[in-house]
């Protein structure tokens, strides 16, 4: 059973066939987060929404869906596409398994046909990201809950959620800080110039403090909780010898983060002053 939301973005150049596959999916536990009518706009939005799967039609009238796939997987080589499409022959497989097609399907579809397909081909990634989530993520979420407490004294709910973007995007100040071991990750600990300020100030327990103790005060935070968090994981699990490697911090606008190849997760604290956030992710496979 899927516990997340998967994303599908759905590539025809009819908008009846696209409005029939959006309704066979809007009540699961998939959701259509772009619809492209053109290889064009497949290749763009694909770059924007980062989907689970994407469905391809094969007459599209730029080029083919045979082209646009292989597109997708120039720039994704871990894309997952199903072909639905009016023709079904063995050379139209043949070419589409050539450039990655994971399934394909013949126009009219049914509901059950469609859902199945799609769990078939994305069980194995939902599933790996509930066992990140509930085994380190939330372990990860408490260890953050628990070192806002003991810096600044401030009890305040942490929200868990997945993040499917490939970049993180700050401004403000950001603290990166390396998982290695077994998984191996990364996380950020980051907040807004404002939000850093008062931070800073309630940790030192001081008044108008400088950007460079600001800067210090937030990275020694990041470092106290990520190592809270390690420490957590490795008592959690026996098998497990997590580290964490020294921070490094940027401070400016306009900061993106790159995230490859993981499977990533946002904790957010929200207080008075503004949002404490951490982004944490792991390496796909432990």
């Amino acid at each position: 059973m899927f516990v997340e939301k998967v994303k599908v973005m759905i590539v025809d150049d009819s908008k009846v066939s696209r409005t029939i596959l959006a309704n066979h999916l809007s009540k699961t536990n998939f959701e259509v987060v772009a619809m492209a009518k053109d290889a064009a706009d497949a290749v763009q939005l694909y770059k924007e929404h980062n989907p689970d799967i994407v469905t391809m039609d094969m007459n599209l009238p730029d080029a083919d869906g045979i082209e646009c796939s292989r597109r997708i997987r120039q720039m994704d080589a871990e894309a997952k596409i199903v072909m639905i499409s009016a023709m079904k022959d063995a050379n139209l497989v043949a070419q589409g398994q050539a450039v990655g097609i994971g399934a394909f399907l013949q126009k009219p579809v049914s509901t059950n046909e469609i859902i199945e397909t799609l769990m078939r081909l994305c069980t194995e990634k939902v599933n790996q990201t509930a066992r990140f989530r509930d085994s380190y993520a939330r372990i990860f979420e408490q260890a953050f809950k628990n070192g806002i407490l003991n810096i600044l004294g401030l009890k305040t709910d942490v929200t868990l959620e997945v993040y499917d973007k490939k970049f993180l995007a700050v401004d403000g100040i950001a603290v990166i800080i390396g998982l290695t071991g077994t998984p191996s990750g990364r996380a950020i600990f980051y907040m807004s110039k404002d939000t850093m300020k008062v931070f800073a100030e309630k940790m030192l327990g001081v008044g108008d403090v400088s950007d460079d103790e600001a800067n210090d005060a937030v990275e020694e935070a990041a470092n106290i909780v990520m190592g809270r968090g390690v420490s957590d994981v490795n008592n959690a699990f026996k098998d497990k010898e997590m580290r964490i490697t020294p921070p490094g911090t940027i401070c400016g606008n306009g900061i993106k983060v790159a995230s490859p190849k993981l499977l990533t997760f946002k904790l957010t604290a929200k207080t008075d002053f503004g949002d404490i956030c951490v982004n944490v992710g792991f390496a796909e496979g432990d």
